[in-house]
């Protein structure tokens, strides 16, 4: 398998999980403990309704992932994202994660081969003269 061909694969995955995240376990609710992790965090009696605005979100990066506009900058959101909010269900919500605290490790395996698609495998070689 080529390298671009790799690549194109991998983004297309991180756009897979952007999108079954928001799509299945949000908007169509199929991941109860979802909405259970936003009502926890934002102690609010609308969390069916911001999970579903998280959701569309997730289904916007997805979409953004794909079209690979301004694509560092996309990157740079997604680990931005990533890190943030698992942090806060790190500190404010680990039973309600699906790994609990081990969590973090995964989210940490995600940024990365978000980071290393964009920065490392989708480096150019310069051209020599």
């Amino acid at each position: 398998m080529s390298n671009k061909t790799f690549q194109k694969l991998l983004t297309w995955s991180i756009a897979l999980v952007w999108l079954i995240n928001g799509l299945v376990c949000k908007v169509f609710n199929l991941v109860p403990r979802h909405q259970q992790i936003v009502a926890r965090i934002l102690r609010t009696p609308h969390a069916r309704s911001l999970t579903i605005a998280i959701g569309c979100a997730e289904i916007i990066m997805a979409v953004w992932i794909i079209s690979r506009i301004t694509k560092k900058l996309n990157t740079i959101v997604q680990v931005m994202i990533i890190a943030a909010m698992n942090t806060i269900e790190f500190i404010i919500a680990p039973d309600l994660l699906l790994w609990g605290r081990w969590n973090a490790i995964f989210a940490l395996l995600l940024i990365a081969i978000i980071f290393f698609n964009e920065f490392y495998f989708n480096h150019q070689p310069a051209q020599q003269t």
